[in-house]
């Protein structure tokens, strides 16, 4: 499966557009690429989009500039990077061996949003994998951070360390305004458009003798599983640590509770149509409420549009998001489990 050219290009913001301090450029501008990648060869950050969510990158053999992502985000220095690179040979030069499973997952999704955890070779990316003898690597589909990829090797940047364009444990970002409002002035923001599949990659352990699903993503086990040859292992206390899995993560501002449609409507019952600061996203409720959104039916369209949705009620002011719960099933995995997370805190 390759996930290239799925999107059209939906720009966010007109070209070299500067908002509220921040270089918001186009990906598709003459001179853009070449800018972002001089600034990131000189160990400075930049907002760059993927198909996922959209990143904040530093090249991945500078831990001067990678410490400088933590320290942005407030993310915890034991709490591991992704390693983005163009394929499989410059993510092989990252790896201590390129493992059998990392293999078969890369000739099936890449460049796509799967992300393999493999051994480190020594001596590498010793910040972004939080000091761990593993690393985690992925190709990205977009064409924007591809291009950027392949200039930045032509620049000597081996890969690009990269976790989501956010304060650490907020709503990840899928345009480059999210990034802006996450962080104000001075930051550099390619702008790709409005991420496509719109929730991180799936993480899958290939550094031992069995696989382990860390963190599910847009593709499901089911694929993987085919890919791989074999089954998966469900993550427990003794597995890796991986981004984006502890257990309080992609919180909006406003308290998020998940309830099933039973709940949810009697919830709806008791509450006056008037009331204010309550938000719903819901596949059955009922849309007397103001603040009422939709959600789809398939769950890659709730994927693609959950972190919006969040970040529009955030916006609203909304103090309570009432979420219902999607079904139990493989397709919504990847979505379960960012609500399960952002409704933990």
């Amino acid at each position: 499966m390759r996930w290239p050219a799925m999107w059209p290009q939906r720009l966010a913001s007109r070209r070299g557009e500067r908002l509220s301090g921040v270089a918001i450029v186009s990906g598709t501008e003459a001179g853009a690429i070449e800018r972002a990648a001089q600034a990131l060869a000189a160990g400075e950050l930049v907002g760059v989009p993927t198909e996922t969510v959209y990143g904040l990158a530093a090249r991945a053999d500078d831990d001067r500039a990678v410490a400088r992502i933590f320290e942005t985000k407030g993310r915890p220095s034991d709490h591991p990077l992704i390693v983005h690179v163009v394929g499989r040979d410059q993510a092989a030069q990252w790896a201590a061996p390129w493992s059998d499973g990392a293999e078969k997952l890369a000739a099936a999704f890449w460049p796509g949003p799967v992300t393999v955890i493999v051994q480190r070779a020594a001596d590498s990316a010793t910040t972004a994998a939080a000091g761990l003898p593993t690393l985690a690597l992925r190709s990205p589909a977009h064409p924007v951070v591809r291009d950027l990829l392949a200039r930045c090797a032509e620049l000597g940047v081996p890969g690009l360390a990269a976790p989501s364009a956010n304060r650490f444990g907020h709503v990840s970002p899928t345009t480059a305004a999210h990034v802006r409002d996450e962080f104000g002035d001075d930051l550099l923001v390619l702008d790709g458009g409005a991420c496509t599949l719109g929730i991180e990659s799936a993480i899958v352990d290939v550094s031992g003798d069995q696989p382990v699903l860390l963190r599910p993503g847009v593709v499901g086990r089911d694929e993987l599983e085919r890919a791989l040859g074999q089954p998966l292992r469900d993550a427990d206390e003794h597995s890796v640590r991986a981004p984006g899995t502890l257990e309080n993560h992609y919180a909006p501002r406003a308290t998020l509770r998940l309830m099933s449609s039973d709940e949810l409507r009697s919830a709806l019952s008791l509450l006056p149509a008037t009331v204010k600061g309550v938000a719903v996203y819901s596949r059955t409720a009922p849309r007397r409420h103001p603040l009422v959104r939709v959600m789809p039916d398939d769950p890659r369209a709730v994927a693609q549009e959950l972190f919006a949705v969040l970040r529009e009620f955030d916006d609203r002011g909304t103090k309570l998001i009432w979420v219902e719960q999607p079904p139990d099933t493989a397709p919504w995995e990847g979505v379960n489990d960012r609500l399960s997370r952002a409704a933990s805190r």
